[in-house]
């Protein structure tokens, strides 16, 4: 399973090649699939049926929430959040604690060599484009199309440099 560090925690039924690194304190889930020559950072969290493609670099501390897909060469920074719900809580409308059946995950995808910058969170569910560029600190709360640059709280797609 890969070249994991000790202090990771990596459930047996996750597909972790030979060739990806997997750093300290990183935990991946049952039924997680990850490609070829990935990085996963130090005190990164993958949850259950996460789907990462090949050469994707995951940055310390990022949270990847299920049913999340990242292609092929994605880059997702230090302290980068997908979200699965987007109406979240601790309880439902009779103050019961909600569990796993009280709502339906919905998956941020992240397409073929896009880039998210350190701390932005993806509030799912959405999609970002392939080759786009999600800036540091961004909160993407719409779809990014393909080779599309956006950034800000909310994310807004920035105009082509026409020059």
């Amino acid at each position: 399973m890969g070249n994991i560090h000790e202090t990771s925690e990596v459930h047996e039924s996750a597909v972790v090649p030979e060739s990806t690194k997997v750093w300290n304190y990183a935990q991946i889930r049952e039924n997680v699939v990850i490609g070829e020559n990935c990085v996963i950072g130090r005190n990164v969290y993958i949850g259950p049926g996460v789907v990462i493609g090949d050469n994707c670099k995951i940055q310390n501390n990022a949270l990847i929430y299920e049913p999340a897909v990242l292609g092929d060469g994605v880059f997702v920074g230090p302290a980068v959040v997908l979200t699965n719900d987007k109406f979240p809580g601790a309880t439902t409308s009779d103050g019961v604690l909600k569990t796993s059946g009280d709502w339906i995950a919905s998956a941020v995808v992240v397409k073929s060599g896009a880039s998210i910058g350190a701390g932005s969170v993806c509030i799912s569910p959405i999609t970002i484009g392939s080759d786009s560029l999600i800036g540091a600190g961004s909160v993407v709360t719409r779809d990014v199309p393909d080779g599309a640059v956006a950034f800000g709280n909310p994310a807004r797609i920035q105009p082509a440099n026409k020059s």
